[in-house]
């Protein structure tokens, strides 16, 4: 069940009011005087506890940034508003690295904003982010300086704009020459700089606007921080209870005034660091927790600060300790509901809120049986099937080869291990490329590579000629991006295609192109690599 949304008036401050408006005029004729560094509180260890709030917002930094509007975006029947530096807007990326780099940071290519909002309004009909309705009137505030290269200007216009769509109350600041970094009075960097650590003293207290934005008032921040800054384990909240899998810290930390520990109603702000900015990188530790202005504001103004931690991975995938904007390591639901590291940091939020937390999600991951599996080639007609010979040498065929066959692959599944008693919740697949030739996904134009569900065995279990038509339980129960290198994950298997899995024995998928490629387009799979299917249950 999806989170119901109800009316969010501004909360009332009482004399605090008064004295925001007093601050906001002072502040048009005095320029914003550099706060003195005051001790940042040592993190303790702790628990999250449930506190009363009232309101939740989400703010982030360049892929911190990304994730913040996707938290606002796919839950916004629980996010109020959301506060951005240096990034674009929902789903720019689009599950593809490329995308991410040359229209979400870059504009060497096309971001295709209608597409984005055309996106963003499916999904929502479909359930798989909460209502587009609640957007309208949501307060949005979009940061970019003329000086940032790493996501160039157009980019962050691309996000104001997007929100306007839905109808939010965005404020824009595009007034400083600021480089790609995160806004403070408390910053170490000069304004026009990018580096370490990617938190830049522009002479404005952005902080006091972004807040007096989303809260509606906001009171002057302490002169150092007073509440405690409590360190808690990730793991705790991450699906399937393992963080480092999902690129993510097993420290998190949080920020509770005395205040709201006390039991005052207060907010909750979800502040998201952006890439070598994460606690484990590299020694980074709590400078962006230290620096980011946002302790000394909640001190006054009755707000819990949330700081979820990112990692790099060991690997290629995310090696700068990124939040996931793109869909690495395979989870190509990262923008909406199902999204690894957004569903962990849900249950951060559940749990600082008091709520139930949803059934602790479990996880399998099934290797495909390479002595079942196999590819079988045909005329585009079905006529003259064959078995593929060709496996063990390049791998297993999809598409048209160069002898005017169309090949189709068969995978085995042995998913009676997926855990007896347990719901499934989401499946997908996940393959990865060996060759090929050409590009079948544009043979036609819109080209889809498909995949057929069926419970047991299109025919015998080992591949044979008439795999090629055979029905399936399920045809088009998921579908494959198109992708030149690497790895790929399919879209979520359909609800059809979940109940087709057989929870008793084996289960066989088929990989093909929806439409013969009219000239040769093919690529090879699983060479050295197995398909894999990832089955998530609760």
């Amino acid at each position: 069940m999806r989170p119901f949304r109800s009316p969010r008036p501004l909360r009332p401050r009482g004399p605090r009011r008064l004295t925001a408006l007093l601050l906001f005029a002072a502040a048009a004729l005095f320029p914003v005087a550099t706060p003195a560094a005051a001790a940042a509180p040592a993190p303790v260890p702790g628990t999250l506890q449930p506190y009363t709030i009232d309101a939740v917002h989400s703010a982030g930094i360049s892929s911190g940034g990304y994730m913040a509007t996707q938290l606002h975006v796919a839950y916004s029947g629980t996010f109020s508003g959301s506060a951005v530096f240096a990034s674009g807007p929902y789903n720019c990326a689009q599950n593809t690295l490329s995308t991410a780099l040359n229209a979400c940071m870059n504009t060497t290519q096309d971001l295709q904003l209608a597409k984005l909002e055309q996106t963003t309004r499916d999904w929502s009909t479909q359930g798989l982010v909460d209502p587009v309705a609640n957007l309208a009137g949501d307060p949005v505030y979009v940061f970019s300086g003329s000086g940032d290269t790493t996501v160039k200007r157009p980019v962050a216009d691309a996000l104001a704009d997007y929100y306007g769509r839905f109808g939010a109350r965005v404020q824009y600041n595009r007034s400083t020459a600021a480089g790609h970094a995160w806004i403070s009075p408390l910053g170490p960097n000069s304004c026009t700089v990018t580096q370490s650590p990617w938190i830049n003293n522009c002479g404005i207290d952005a902080e006091r606007d972004l807040l007096g934005h989303l809260l509606g008032s906001v009171t002057a921040p302490s002169s150092s921080p007073g509440g405690t800054l409590i360190q808690f384990d990730q793991n705790t909240y991450v699906p399937g209870g393992a963080a480092a899998p999902l690129s993510l810290d097993d420290k998190g930390f949080v920020y509770v005034p005395t205040s709201c520990a006390g039991g005052a109603s207060c907010s909750l702000m979800v502040a998201l660091h952006g890439c070598k900015q994460g606690y484990g990188y590299q020694g980074f530790g709590t400078r962006f927790i230290d620096n980011a202005y946002l302790n000394e504001y909640a001190d006054t103004n009755d707000m819990i600060v949330l700081y979820p931690q990112a990692v790099a991975t060991a690997t290629l995938e995310n090696p700068n300790g990124c939040w996931n904007w793109w869909g690495y390591l395979g989870d190509s639901s990262y923008a909406r509901h199902g999204g690894k590291q957004i569903e962990a940091i849900m249950g951060m939020v559940r749990a600082l809120r008091g709520a139930t937390p949803p059934p602790v999600t479990g996880q399998v991951t099934l290797p495909s049986v390479d002595a079942q599996d196999g590819y079988v080639k045909a005329a585009a007609d079905g006529s003259g099937p064959a078995v593929g010979t060709l496996e063990d040498t390049y791998g297993l065929a999809l598409g048209r080869g160069t002898d005017a066959k169309v090949n189709r692959t068969l995978l085995s599944f042995d998913t009676s291990k997926i855990p007896a008693g347990k719901e499934i919740t989401r499946a997908y697949l996940t393959v990865n490329r060996s060759s090929g030739s050409g590009d079948p996904w544009a043979s036609p134009a819109g080209n889809r590579l498909l995949a057929d569900v069926t419970t047991g065995c299109f025919g015998a279990c080992a591949v044979e000629p008439s795999d090629w038509s055979a029905a399936a339980s399920v045809a088009g129960g998921a579908q494959i991006a198109s992708f030149s290198s690497g790895s790929a994950s399919s879209t979520d298997l359909s609800a059809p295609a979940l109940a087709a899995l057989d929870r008793a024995g084996t289960t066989q998928v088929r990989l093909r192109f929806e439409s013969a490629p009219a000239s040769t387009a093919y690529l090879f799979v699983n060479q050295a690599t197995p398909v894999t299917l990832t089955v998530e249950y609760r």
